[in-house]
């Protein structure tokens, strides 16, 4: 490739702020920039951006507003801030790693859709953002001369939903920090004494949103607090943005609440810890695209409790236990199993290690830029 030029949605690239998209974007695109040194990459920003973004000399920042963080200024960032950079840029395509684009551009697009949860939980979401989402996205999917999403689960599901050719989509899978990995049992010790008063744990991690099933998650901890004799608490990680009345009520009217530990957003060092000091994983959401903290679990040398739907399986395959999110009987009786049963934790500590070795952010990065090169070519040499 000679003097070729990409353009890139980085907005949610933004400092001691990464989430799940936010981490897709960090991890691909430090590789893909380091790794092509002959493409000119734009990064295309929606305020000033932290220098270390910028992670190579063929990285170039463009700076516009407004910051996109509703759906009105979504509308006014994508379709005119954006649209004006690519027209003066000239790309040979647009990268969009949170699946957003302008559908005013004639820059050939490629939408990163992680999932469509919003298709099937509407109500999940504030109104005008699922107004948003149910209207752009499936324009979004047909506007784009590619499509990547992270599971074969999320292919399948923008396939039904929208009607895209499966020959139009990437299952490009998400990686994991190789900064996840297992601490030895002092460490465990100090850890367990800051965050959870020195006792052993359950773990969630992620955003604190109704799909995450904290609900559920509540209730079945509380149903095994009744039933174990053993003091293991839930440590929960993550920030209350979407914290909603169902998920306060639920947290209220628990019988061992006190043995609830929030953290609220940790860094990645103190989440590493967190992690690995684990007893073990309880993500058990209802609906997830790919399900990063099963493989940062695995990685860490801590089992994993996760659901039977969606993504999950085809994440966990056999290393993890697989429980109906729905039923909080079944999501209590896997964490007495692995409360009490030290040679189940053990096996599915050793399947963990194993399948963690099927997902690394090298091996996302080098599929993104296959689909990348592939939008590319079909848009220069389309079929007749």
């Amino acid at each position: 490739m000679q003097k070729t030029t990409i353009a890139v949605n980085t907005r949610l690239l933004i400092n001691n702020k990464l989430e799940g998209i936010g981490w897709f974007t960090f991890e691909t695109l430090k590789r893909i920039t380091v790794q092509h040194p002959e493409v000119t990459f734009y990064f295309l920003f929606d305020r000033k951006p932290d220098p270390r973004f910028l992670f190579a000399d063929n990285v170039k920042a463009v700076v516009a507003g407004p910051p996109a963080r509703h759906p009105v200024l979504f509308y006014l960032w994508f379709e005119c801030s954006v649209t004006r950079m690519l027209k003066k840029i000239k790309p040979e395509l647009f990268l969009s790693p949170d699946g957003y684009l302008s559908l005013a551009t004639t820059t050939p697009s490629l939408a990163v859709m992680h999932d469509l949860n919003f298709e099937h939980f509407p109500e999940d979401l504030p109104w005008l953002v699922r107004k948003y989402y149910r209207y752009f996205f499936p324009r979004f999917a047909k506007k784009a001369q590619r499509i990547a999403t992270v599971s074969q689960f999320s292919a399948t599901d923008i396939n039904q939903q929208y009607g895209i050719g499966l020959n139009r989509i990437d299952v490009v899978y998400n990686g994991a920090n190789e900064k996840y990995k297992p601490v030895d049992e002092q460490a465990k010790a100090a850890i367990r004494k800051t965050y959870s008063d020195g006792k052993p744990y359950f773990l969630f991690v992620g955003s604190l949103h109704p799909r995450k099933n904290l609900v559920r998650l509540f209730k079945a901890y509380d149903q095994f607090c009744t039933q174990s004799a053993e003091d293991v608490r839930l440590v929960v990680v993550g920030e209350r943005k979407w914290w909603t009345e169902s998920i306060s009520a639920a947290f209220e009217a628990m019988r061992y609440r006190e043995r609830v530990h929030f953290c609220g957003r940790l860094g990645i060092d103190a989440l590493c810890d967190v992690t690995a000091s684990a007893l073990a994983t309880t993500y058990v959401s209802y609906f997830e695209g790919f399900g990063i903290p099963i493989i940062e679990s695995f990685r860490s040398g801590v089992p994993v409790i996760t659901a039977n739907v969606t993504s999950m399986p085809e994440v966990a395959a056999d290393a993890a236990l697989l429980v109906d999110p729905y039923d909080i009987g079944a999501i209590a009786s896997a964490m007495m199993q692995l409360s009490a049963d030290a040679a189940l934790r053990a096996s599915l500590i050793a399947k963990g290690f194993e399948r963690a070795r099927d997902f690394s952010w090298q091996i996302t990065a080098d599929r993104l830029w296959q689909s990348m090169l592939k939008a590319i070519d079909e848009h220069k040499h389309p079929l007749k």
